[in-house]
């Protein structure tokens, strides 16, 4: 069965860093896309970056150059390492999968908070 656990989040200064990991228990990686998604409070989830099999990552634009999404093989856990945090960045950040080709289920995790203060 597949679940999706995030970790990692907290609370950081501006300019500062922080990794989250995503523990993927039950996901292929090779055949599913792991992504990155974040919700700021009275905003719309936002799509924040993606990775397949390990190498093709895609960023959103507010986030490229910044962040840098990764996957761990042997522990199974896809991971988002943030540099140059901004108060704009805080949000619940929320891991995801979705099946490269069809219109298999998606999953989510439960999601972990990041706040950046000024």
């Amino acid at each position: 069965q597949v679940q999706l656990v995030e970790s990692g989040g907290g609370l950081v200064q501006a300019g500062g860093s922080l990794r989250l990991s995503c523990a993927a228990s039950g996901v292929i990686f090779s055949i599913n896309v792991m992504r990155w998604y974040r919700q700021a409070p009275g905003k719309q989830r936002e799509w924040v970056a993606a990775i397949i099999r390990g190498s093709s990552t895609n960023y959103a634009a507010s986030v490229k150059g910044r962040f840098t999404i990764s996957t761990d093989n042997a522990k199974n856990t896809v991971n988002l390492q943030m540099y140059s945090l901004k108060p704009e960045d805080t949000a619940v950040y929320y891991c995801n999968t979705a099946p490269l080709i069809g219109t298999g289920r998606e999953y989510w995790g439960q999601g972990t908070q990041v706040t950046v203060s000024s």
